[in-house]
């Protein structure tokens, strides 16, 4: 008679390998810096600016309004490729690699 397999040794999470992404799109890094703006670069190499100020102080920013104050711009992280923000807020990571990828920098109005 053969030992069943404990559930923890035979979990999903322990049996399925981590989701890597192949994206070129998908981001690796984010550093936020001063005035709004975001340094980021992608997984396929590619690099620049994200620059939020105009979006930010707009009084039409909607959900972007929440990062007004600095110590909420700056909370900025990667979270599966995607530039992210606590309370769900993201960034399109496609839209942002095209724009990068064609003028160094994505404004954002």
């Amino acid at each position: 008679m053969h030992p069943q397999a404990t559930a923890s040794r035979d979990s999903p999470a322990s049996i399925t390998p981590p989701v890597r992404s192949s994206m070129p799109w998908r981001l690796q890094t984010v550093v936020a810096l001063p005035g709004y703006r975001l340094s980021v670069c992608f997984i396929d190499g590619l690099s620049g600016i994200v620059d939020m100020s105009a979006l930010v102080a707009s009084p039409s920013a909607g959900v972007f309004a929440a990062l007004r104050h600095a110590a909420a711009f700056e909370r900025v992280y990667v979270e599966n490729g995607v530039v992210t923000w606590p309370g769900e807020l993201d960034l399109a990571p496609d839209a942002m690699h095209a724009a990068i990828k064609q003028r160094g920098e994505w404004v954002l109005a």
